[in-house]
């Protein structure tokens, strides 16, 4: 099984083929790689899936990986509603960090598992392909892209058969089994789009009733994510 956790990093556009050493030296890596390669660079939830995510979380996703990113949003969110915070977007979220090693939200290795982190993955997926627009032929232009990217063989076979597949909403509320991973699963498909339509709206909606999540935290999610996108 290929590591899911990667994969989740080049949804978010970090750790990409050839970005090696301190944050600075990553980021001009990632300028190079983008003019000579755009395919090996960026994120693949914006690049290969059509949304917005990689524009406006590039920056974070270079320093703290894919899972770091769901999971920090995840915990800030959760931590404001259960402190009582007003859910509203701010113009300047605070440069986002990782969890505390403590907290239910860690990423510490033997608190992820791969298959949770490919549960992810999926919300990600089922997401992107909420409003529709990924038919066959799209899904085949998706997955020239995802072979030029050079993810590996059975990484793109995971990619192309979830593609096809309906989403499995049952699966995907089953495979959270605490409050914190339904959490991340509502903050990982909210980071993938823009619920500028009814469809996605409606998608986000379902997604957070089935999860069982109260609507004053689904608010702040959306609040945090929001900010996110805003001050990146």
């Amino acid at each position: 099984m290929f590591d899911a956790k990667k994969l989740l990093d080049q949804f978010l556009g970090s750790q990409m083929p050839g970005t090696t050493g301190s944050v600075g030296q990553k980021g001009n890596d990632l300028l190079g790689l983008a003019k000579n390669n755009p395919w090996k660079t960026g994120a693949l939830a914006s690049v290969l899936l059509g949304t917005k995510t990689g524009r406006s979380l590039g920056s974070n996703a270079l320093k703290l990986g894919g899972l770091a990113v769901i999971a920090g949003l995840g915990y800030q969110a959760y931590k404001n509603y259960k402190s009582g915070q007003p859910a509203e977007p701010t113009q300047a979220l605070p440069e986002l960090l990782p969890p505390p090693s403590d907290s239910p939200f860690s990423t510490e290795p033997e608190a992820v598992s791969n298959d949770f982190a490919l549960s992810l993955v999926r919300a990600m997926i089922g997401a992107a392909k909420a409003d529709g627009h990924i038919d066959a032929d799209e899904r085949a232009r998706i997955m020239d892209k995802v072979h030029l990217s050079g993810l590996g063989a059975e990484a793109e076979a995971f990619i192309e058969a979830e593609l096809a597949k309906p989403v499995d909403l049952d699966a995907l509320v089953a495979s959270a089994k605490t409050e914190e991973q339904r959490v991340e699963i509502y903050t990982a498909s909210r980071l993938t789009i823009e619920p500028d339509t009814r469809t996605e709206r409606g998608y986000l909606d379902m997604l957070a009733g089935r999860l069982g999540l109260e609507d004053g935290l689904v608010d702040h999610i959306e609040a945090t994510v929001a900010s996110a996108k805003i001050s990146l």
